[in-house]
């Protein structure tokens, strides 16, 4: 394989990489080498276990990587580049020194003071690349995940973005806490989704409670663990709309994940009356990557 570049997408938990040349895809790699694992002196050898067979000798590879790599525990820290402004900016990546086979640079991440404090790193790619699928987009971006972001769009900027901890809270109650023995691990009840995105949304204040009662439910009712799942989904999930009311209500919606987590998000929307549009987070990526990389050369 010949690439031209290599893009890289650096997560908390997993790395992955794809060989390119232009905007195609030639080759893909990931592994288990997030940055919540490695130390700053683990990153480089981390990147080569998967790309070196992508390498030529006596040729530097451009590499263009985006998320926790740049984080203040990551490789190197990239700064934040404060709103509004354009997802990615040419000539603004921040350069890394590196194996001399290597021209590495990161994607910074964004930050916002007002109204109030929040940051993202790799969630502005994403929003990069739906701004060159779909140009000219104004509107809100949501990218559900571990830490759910919802973004406004103007003029090409980002104007304003909140996160939410829901994805983050899910498994940690699912997984931690005394909900662990009434939550499934799989499964999945839409009815029981529906009901409790409804239920949050009506009274946000009453959701500890709730969360509670689904620990009851099972001790004397026999709650099935795919219904406590997806009850404790849409009960997180409603409590962010309530809180995000502002974003979503009367406004063009983008969703930006993965098959599932993305049609739990359009489903929980569509009950409020807003069709979100969804796109393919890992294509989103990709896309925004391209335009990074294009932006970056000489």
């Amino acid at each position: 394989m010949t690439a031209d570049w290599i893009a890289v997408d650096w997560g908390t938990s997993q790395l992955r990489v794809w060989g390119m040349a232009g905007g195609r895809v030639l080759a893909a790699a990931s592994s288990d080498d997030g940055m919540g694992r490695l130390t700053p002196e683990g990153f480089q050898p981390a990147l080569l276990r998967l790309i070196e067979p992508w390498l030529t000798e006596g040729r530097q590879m451009p590499v263009i990587a985006c998320g926790m790599v740049g984080a203040r525990q990551g490789w190197a820290e990239a700064p934040y580049r404060p709103v509004p402004c354009a997802p990615v900016a040419p000539g603004l990546l921040m350069p890394v020194a590196a194996d001399p086979r290597l021209a590495v640079r990161f994607v910074p991440g964004l930050s916002q003071r007002k109204p109030a404090a929040d940051v993202m790193r790799g969630e502005e790619t994403q929003i990069a690349g739906v701004l060159a699928t779909l140009p000219n987009f104004d509107g809100i971006i949501c990218l559900p995940g571990t830490h759910t972001k919802w973004a406004h769009l103007s003029a090409g900027e980002v104007v304003s973005f909140q996160t939410f901890l829901t994805g983050e809270m899910f498994a940690l109650l699912a997984g931690q806490s005394v909900l662990r023995h009434s939550v499934g691990a799989s499964g999945w009840d839409d009815a029981a989704f529906a009901e409790a995105v409804a239920d949050a949304l009506t009274s946000p204040a009453r959701v500890s409670a709730r969360l509670f009662g689904l620990r009851a439910e099972a001790l004397l009712a026999e709650l099935a663990p795919e219904i406590a799942r997806a009850r404790l989904s849409g009960l997180l999930i409603g409590a962010e709309l309530a809180a995000a009311r502002p974003y979503w209500l009367g406004q063009r919606v983008v969703i930006v994940a993965a098959d599932g987590i993305a049609h739990a998000y359009a489903a929980a929307l569509a009950a409020q009356g807003v069709q979100a549009e969804l796109l393919p987070a890992e294509q989103m990526t990709l896309a925004g990557l391209t335009l990074a990389q294009a932006g970056d050369r000489p």
